[in-house]
């Protein structure tokens, strides 16, 4: 798949298969993680693979009833924890750089991304979920203090096609200055 299409065609899953996802598979998503561009180059993503149908549904337990993600955290055969390391990216001679301090959202994000669309690449659903308790499931992964959790990742065979959300349009939110 042509990386524009990849783009254009993938979708929040929410709804997954029992289908185990193959080592293989796997190995290439987390290569792509490892490729994202980072703080100088600091790679301060951390990432937990999560199989165990207790923990996933333990995992499940920190998503609030009213996210649709909710049943994806117990239903697909793999859970992503996507963390961060505190403390290091956005950092120099260790002060913060910017006026945003700690950049790790920003890191974390781009390795999030590049693992997502090469999941979808390979014929396999996830969705992005930020609405959670990520210190209780911090606590149920048994994390360090300085790893904080960001998002949870589901990962899978999609059970189902989303249809495709309707985009603005390029001239509602970009501004060219000449």
């Amino acid at each position: 798949m042509e990386v524009i299409d990849t783009i254009k065609t993938i979708r929040s899953i929410r709804r997954y298969r029992s289908d185990a996802v193959p080592k293989e598979e796997l190995s290439i998503i987390l290569e792509a993680a490892r490729w994202a561009p980072s703080w100088a180059n600091t790679q301060c993503w951390r990432i937990v693979i999560v199989r165990n149908g207790d923990k996933r549904a333990m995992l499940a337990g920190t998503v609030p009833d009213w996210n649709p993600s909710r049943l994806a955290v117990s239903e697909a055969p793999v859970i992503i924890v996507i963390c961060a390391e505190l403390g290091k990216s956005g950092f120099h001679k260790g002060k913060a750089s910017t006026d945003k301090g700690d950049w790790y959202m920003f890191d974390v994000a781009l390795a999030a991304h590049n693992l997502t669309l090469a999941a979808h690449s390979l014929g396999l659903g996830t969705v992005h979920i930020g609405v959670f308790d990520a210190k209780k499931a911090a606590s149920i992964l048994e994390l360090p203090e300085n790893i904080v959790v960001v998002e949870l990742i589901p990962l899978g065979y999609p059970a189902e096609e989303p249809k495709i959300p309707l985009r603005r349009e390029i001239s509602e939110f970009v501004w060219f200055i000449d």
